[in-house]
């Protein structure tokens, strides 16, 4: 779905990366699949929350994001 992002969040915690997506109104979290991928993923989300863009955000069924296009 083409969404815009509410808000980022992260911990210094393995793979824990959060958005907040305009659409679902909701958290989703980052599918902690691989550290790199968790870490570009965030990186992806936080640059389109400070441009203000709309990203194209893939979610599973339980919800956790699985990929992002800007």
């Amino acid at each position: 779905m083409w969404t815009k992002i509410n808000q980022v969040y992260s911990t210094p915690h393995a793979m824990n990366a959060w958005a907040h997506l305009v659409g679902t109104n909701k958290w989703h979290k980052v599918k902690p699949i691989a550290s790199d991928g968790v870490t570009n993923t965030f990186l992806i989300l936080a640059t389109a929350k400070g441009a203000d863009r709309q990203v194209y955000v893939a979610t599973e069924s339980s919800g956790n994001i699985t990929a992002v296009y800007m």
